[in-house]
């Protein structure tokens, strides 16, 4: 027996967990602990993980698939799955579909615990803990005996770091987005069930188990798409009253793989567009060296080993396009990734009356993106690059080796290039897809001399700010 247990954040997961596994004898399989224990570990995915978060950047997909398809095929044969962060979405819920049919085991349910909007946010708001032995608390349904103390341990008591306004209405709006399209596929699939999360603890949790006991006795009723429809019904984002609407501004999105040479060609368009260039990696080093309070969150997972979770990346966008030297417009890089964070954007952009001008797409076949990445290298002593076929050693800069030093990076080697692409194509598509059915998407061959692909870049950019 394998069962997913979602719901937004504050529905409840974790208060129904521990029981669930007791009684149904269940492993319990949590993506942010594997994390921890690779990083501390030093694992081949530990490293290359915190080499990701060391700069800043979000850990790929295929990344967190490694780490749970090694766990698979290491868990208990005898013994069923309880997943809990996993999947949040329907690339990851396929890739575990395909991986569990390897190691002779199914998805048998996904149990999602359905809580309002502003529930959500009652209970995130009043949530506590404490500093000392990390007990859990709420102001209004479990306070302490005494104000601000651990009626365990007497330790101090302080809200989540996760907690913070801005950052729960990000992650409620994200949560929606790509949970819509996660319950369709588990009801198309006859997989899904439904349970109002709002209501009692003691409630909620006896509805959960016999929804397990149900799932195991094969009489579990399975959700309508009518009552799949009712929970995944979101409010309108409208525009923000008094704010301009922005037509004249040249709002671009710079969108490629690996090694299409992105970085390259963003230079390019700052300097013809004259305006920002924003990218995800900047923004993390940026909120983290201000010490701002997104900055703080995204460190607190950073140096935990975990994942950043995308709520964190798109209210760090949100806030970094609305400041003024946006207002002209903006180049972003490396959002949106996936078709939930693309809507993020048309939402954020919604609210501040503006919307997008254009999502060029700097197009590199795959044999060329391998050939570029996997002939990189890099001195163990200086950090100098070369390449073995554009840029070969041939002498130290330094005048102090003769290359001896040299090493392949482990995300620069072709079995792992590879892997990067076939997550990066998963996402891409229907990303790609979605832009140009909104008619906005520009696909520039990114091939050829370096002069010939800046000035495909450059034309599409004289032809945006005279459109």
């Amino acid at each position: 027996m394998s069962i997913a247990l979602i719901g937004p954040p504050g529905a409840g997961k974790g208060t129904h967990t521990d029981e669930l596994i007791a009684k149904f004898n269940l492993i319990h399989i949590v993506t942010g602990e594997l994390f921890r224990q690779h990083v501390e570990e030093r694992t081949a995915i530990g490293i290359l993980s915190k080499k990701y978060m060391a700069r800043g950047e979000l850990v790929p997909d295929e990344v967190v698939d490694a780490i749970v398809e090694e766990w698979l095929w290491k868990a208990d044969p005898g013994k069923g799955i309880l997943f809990d962060g996993f999947p949040r979405t329907v690339q990851q819920a396929q890739f575990l579909d395909e991986l569990l049919k390897e190691v002779h085991r199914k998805l048998h349910g996904v149990i999602y615990l359905n809580v309002p909007d502003d529930e959500v946010v009652l209970r995130l708001l009043g949530r506590v803990v404490c500093n000392e032995c990390f007990a859990p608390y709420h102001l209004k349904f479990n306070p302490p005996a005494q104000e601000g103390v651990c009626d365990r341990c007497r330790g101090t008591l302080r809200s989540r770091s996760t907690d913070i306004p801005e950052l729960i209405r990000v992650r409620l709006r994200a949560f929606r987005r790509a949970a819509a399209p996660l319950v369709d596929y588990y009801q198309a699939t006859n997989r899904l069930i439904i349970i109002d999360g709002s209501r009692d603890i003691p409630i909620v949790g006896k509805a959960v188990s016999e929804a397990v006991a149900g799932l195991m006795e094969r009489r579990a009723k399975m959700a309508t798409p009518e009552e799949t429809a009712r929970i995944q019904t979101v409010a309108p984002s409208l525009p923000v009253p008094g704010v301009k609407t922005g037509h004249d501004s040249v709002n671009v999105v710079l969108v490629g793989g690996p090694g299409s040479g992105k970085g390259t060609q963003a230079d390019q368009l700052k300097r013809e567009l004259e305006v920002p260039h924003i990218s995800t990696g900047d923004l993390f080093r940026e909120n983290i060296k201000n010490q701002t309070d997104l900055g703080k969150l995204a460190k607190s997972y950073i140096d935990r080993g975990e994942l950043v979770p995308d709520d964190v990346t798109e209210a760090m966008v949100e806030k970094r396009l609305s400041q003024p030297d946006a207002e002209r417009g903006f180049i972003l890089d490396g959002f949106p990734r996936t078709l939930p964070q693309a809507e993020a954007l048309t939402e954020i952009l919604a609210n501040l009356g503006r919307q997008l001008r254009a999502v060029i797409y700097l197009k590199v076949s795959d044999a060329e993106i391998v050939k570029r990445l996997s002939g990189r290298v890099i001195c163990r002593e200086c950090q100098t690059p070369f390449h073995q076929v554009f840029n070969p050693f041939k002498e130290c800069p330094h005048h102090k080796c003769e290359g001896e030093h040299l090493y392949q990076r482990d995300d620069d080697k072709a079995e792992t290039i590879r892997a990067r692409l076939e997550t990066f194509h998963r996402q891409t598509a229907p990303l790609i897809n979605y832009y140009l059915e909104n008619g906005v998407l520009i696909e520039i061959d990114g091939e050829g001399e370096v002069a010939d692909v800046n000035e495909r870049m450059l034309s599409a950019a004289r032809n945006l700010v005279t459109a």
